[in-house]
């Protein structure tokens, strides 16, 4: 990747405290970049990151064989930090065991709201909840519905789910906070 890693409007509004010596979940991983940037800069315990696509491996593996340092902690190989795993996050029966400080969810819940529906959206937001440590931290980015709109026709499932959406944006922060 030949961009600074504190290019990305994305790392600019996240904070270092969220990340530092934590482990965390990146839901929705898409190219593994921005999870990579993310323990690079932030110096995470532990990264997953997660996507129902095998993302840019080539790309990724360079940088992952980059290395990490931080005032507070020696020297380390980001493959020690970092990891991947290819997975539908909404479909599996129980993803995992862990617990995690962080959790992210970035540009995802437009993807699954248009792809499975209202019911996938509240497993998503289930799983979550249940994978958190205690105090742990949830970074959503919401898509404004314009963006629904405008991605609503890329198969007939999406077409179909979009017509029935009930669980608007207004909705999520009280699903959330119920779960």
């Amino acid at each position: 990747i030949s961009h600074d890693i504190d290019e990305g409007p994305r790392l600019k509004v996240v904070k270092k405290e969220w990340f530092e010596g934590k482990d965390c979940l990146d839901i929705g991983c898409n190219s593994r970049i921005m999870t990579i940037h993310i323990a690079k800069k932030f110096s995470c315990r532990s990264i997953l990151g997660v996507d129902i696509i095998q993302g840019l491996k080539e790309e990724s593996v360079s940088i992952s064989n980059g290395v990490t340092k931080s005032d507070n902690q020696e020297t380390k190989n980001l493959s020690q930090i970092v990891s991947f795993q290819k997975e539908n996050f909404v479909q599996t029966q129980k993803f995992d065991d862990n617990r995690y400080d962080t959790i992210l969810c970035l540009s995802v819940t437009k993807w699954v709201h248009l792809n499975w529906g209202d019911d996938s959206l509240i497993t998503l937001f289930s799983e979550i909840w249940r994978l958190f440590n205690p105090d742990g931290i949830f970074v959503m980015e919401l898509q404004p519905w314009k963006s629904y709109e405008n991605n609503r026709c890329v198969s007939e499932t999406t077409a179909m789910n979009y017509r029935n959406i009930v669980l608007r944006l207004e909705y999520f922060q009280k699903i959330l906070l119920d779960k």
